[in-house]
């Protein structure tokens, strides 16, 4: 029993010193942008909100949980032509469809600190969803997000973020890439 105390006791010791040198994490909170294709539709603009959640394991290295949504509206790619002056009350109005899109995503951050500035590079992993009116099916796709950005230090509690991502998606068996710049504050903690 006596050789296992010692032992024992230094592996606390030195994980407890680990622990103290990795910084715990942080929540970032921002607007996020989403140029967005979907099969019948014209590509779109998206507007919306990002946020994240990280606990660092080690200092270099996090574990990210991301949650976003954007919102826009599109126009169908084949829709009625109407002439002027030609067939006013009889030919159907072309509306367009609003849609809704949100991303679930987690994986590892890989990041390091020069002074005010932190880069990152990130490879995250989950499900999108996305959903509209008149008429429009929703469906639920796994989702990839492969992107980075970096973080200015404004004061010691908070920093602005700068980020992008290449989300890839395959909503209604149509496989697309959709660039999400987003900028933001964090809160360190």
């Amino acid at each position: 029993m006596r050789p296992l105390v010692l032992p024992l006791i230094s592996l606390f010791v030195l994980a407890g010193l680990a622990g103290a040198q990795a910084p715990s994490g942080n929540i970032f909170l921002g607007y996020s942008y989403d140029r967005a294709a979907v099969s019948n539709f014209r590509s779109f603009n998206t507007n919306g909100w990002e946020a994240s959640v990280e606990g660092k394991l080690i200092p270099h290295l996090g574990i990210v949980a991301d949650i976003d949504g954007h919102y826009g509206s599109a126009l169908p790619l084949a829709f009625p032509v109407q002439p002027a002056g030609v067939c006013v009350p009889t030919c159907p109005p072309v509306s367009s469809t609003n849609f809704s899109e949100y991303h679930y995503l987690f994986g590892p951050r890989v990041s390091v600190s020069f002074g005010k500035v932190r880069p990152f590079a990130e490879a995250l992993f989950g499900a999108s969803h996305i959903s509209g009116n008149n008429g429009f099916n929703s469906d639920t796709s796994f989702a990839t997000a492969f992107g980075g950005g970096f973080d200015y230090k404004i004061v010691r509690p908070m920093a602005f973020r700068l980020e992008m991502d290449a989300v890839r998606t395959n909503f209604f068996s149509v496989a697309k890439v959709d660039f999400r710049p987003s900028s933001g504050i964090v809160f360190r903690f």
